[in-house]
């Protein structure tokens, strides 16, 4: 017999031997493509947008934290978080890291970085307001601008002028989204059931620590996770994108195991697409994104 013959049988074998091989190959990469992690570039829900999971806040203890780094301290925080992979940053008008965030980012391609700011109070003329962050940041537009630190029920109807200006603003393509940061859960429900939101910023841990409760003030604290957690699945219901803050319970959690339960908390919720924490060190942010990284490979 030709050593060389191979039999119809033989062939066919042969042949699925060699399909398996290639769906098992295959299977094996999508695992590995599948593998989440804390700099991934995720959707925040319907918008269109897209940022890293983790991303940078300047605004510890209104950015005191930050500002007393020094503006060449916080420049090279700020460049070590992005060249960790660490493409967003979440800033505010009245932060006083507010006119160094456009110097830190200088240079960086405006393409792959995504800027979060947020507009306080109810400015006179709210087109002037959103161009002046435009001027602060040294571009453009702003990708995400919000309303920062709502407290009162049915505060839409007393906004709805700032509200018209940030819709205006989006028209002109000097912001990509609008949104709102809430300090209550009065304020926080006026939110996602009003259309008007693209993105939401939520406190959220689930040691309940800094997150939205009853009293329609900026700074009391709720003692219960589960009504915000209610308000994220709609949020996430109706396509938009949401935001978790105050991981670090407003950077209370110096034990460890709260920090790690905490971002285990929120890398499992499905709700969630992104988070911020506020840094202050190198190490702060290699701590985050290994806890980050833990969690998600677990989840």
């Amino acid at each position: 017999m030709n050593k060389n013959h191979v039999s119809r049988r033989d062939f066919i074998i042969r042949l699925g031997a060699t399909g398996l091989a290639a769906t098992v190959g295959s299977a094996l990469s999508a695992a590995v493509s599948a593998k989440r992690t804390s700099v991934d570039q995720v959707p925040l829900g319907k918008t269109g947008l897209k940022v890293s999971r983790l991303g940078f806040g300047a605004g510890s203890n209104s950015g005191n934290v930050q500002r007393a780094l020094g503006q060449e301290g916080f420049n090279r925080l700020v460049r070590y978080a992005y060249d960790q992979g660490i493409t967003w940053f979440d800033c505010a008008q009245s932060y006083r890291t507010f006119d160094w965030l456009g110097g830190a980012i200088k240079g960086l391609p405006r393409e792959k970085i995504f800027i979060q700011s947020k507009i306080p109070g109810q400015p006179q003329d709210v087109l002037a307001a959103v161009d002046s962050h435009r001027k602060m940041y040294q571009t453009d537009y702003v990708d995400s601008l919000l309303i920062h630190c709502m407290v009162k029920d049915r505060w839409t109807d007393g906004f709805k002028r700032v509200m018209d200006g940030l819709e205006e603003a989006k028209s002109r393509k000097w912001i990509l989204a609008k949104g709102v940061s809430c300090h209550s859960l009065p304020a926080l429900r006026t939110a996602t059931a009003d259309s008007w939101t693209d993105i939401h910023l939520v406190r959220v841990n689930p040691q309940a620590k800094h997150i939205d409760g009853m009293e329609e003030t900026w700074n009391k604290s709720g003692d219960d996770i589960a009504p915000v957690l209610k308000e994220l699945a709609v949020m996430r219901e109706k396509g938009r994108g949401v935001i978790g803050m105050k991981l670090i319970g407003d950077g209370d959690f110096k034990n460890p195991e709260d920090r790690e339960r905490s971002i285990r908390f929120a890398m499992s919720r499905p709700e969630i697409d992104a988070v911020v924490i506020g840094f202050k060190s190198t190490e702060e942010i290699d701590e985050a994104i290994r806890r980050m990284n833990a969690a998600l490979a677990e989840a």
